[in-house]
């Protein structure tokens, strides 16, 4: 029982200065696994939440493919069940909200990295190839962020007349295309550019713009108006 209660006052103490360090010097005060670990104490009250964290981070590879993977993923790690991985993905939804909050209040080109954080959290711990399209009313501003496609590992099917047929129904000025490519590399492929050509003349029919086309990968993403690709 001796060891029992010292291994409890122990991690009580070990919580209690993790708490102290994040209210004195905020997140930049704590590492990748810190912050996580001080995630989980609330989801898992009686249990030493580093060896979790650190275990999440090496199974995903960062906090951002930590949020991004999918249930089943995270259940694989030690230490994770139902209830932490639910959580895990209630926080990303919550972040992806609040960027999505954030886009609507203003033109979404007003602010280029707050769209760009807004995809990776939302697309950069996806493990199938998704295809969305944020369509945009004639002030720029965020009508809907819509996925329109989703496949495999390096494909997913896009049909240009359900964008436009979307687009009509919104009642959208512009849009912007937004594809991931998991296996990490964000440059677009040939059948990236073509596809998005043909996209550019359906939507060009009903005076719609294609505003770019960004691509998220792993780490990166890219912009094909950058590019010079549109």
């Amino acid at each position: 029982m001796a060891v029992r209660n010292a291994s409890q006052d122990h991690l009580k103490e070990h919580r209690t200065r993790l708490r102290q360090r994040f209210i004195q010097t905020g997140e930049a005060g704590l590492s990748n696994h810190e912050v996580l670990e001080l995630l989980l104490f609330g989801v898992l009250p009686r249990i030493d939440t580093k060896p979790v964290a650190k275990r999440l981070i090496a199974h995903c590879g960062d906090l951002n493919r930590v949020l991004g993977a999918p249930l089943a993923t995270l259940m694989q790690v030690e230490g994770v069940g139902e209830t932490v991985a639910v959580h895990l993905k209630a926080l990303q939804s919550v972040l992806v909200r609040a960027g999505r909050e954030e886009l609507q209040a203003q033109p979404v080109i007003a602010s280029w990295s707050t769209l760009l954080n807004y995809l990776k959290t939302q697309l950069g711990g996806e493990k199938i190839e998704q295809f969305r399209v944020m369509f945009l009313d004639s002030r720029l501003r965020l009508l809907a962020d819509e996925k329109m496609g989703d496949g495999t590992i390096n494909h997913a099917p896009v049909y240009p007349r359900e964008i436009a047929r979307r687009a009509l129904e919104l009642s959208a000025s512009a849009v912007i295309l937004v594809h991931n490519h998991p296996g990490g590399d964000p440059s677009p492929s040939g059948a990236d550019i073509t596809m998005t050509r043909e996209i550019i003349k359906a939507l060009t029919a009903l005076d719609v713009k294609v505003h770019d086309h960004v691509i998220v990968g792993r780490d990166t993403t890219s912009s094909m108006k950058a590019l010079g690709l549109i």
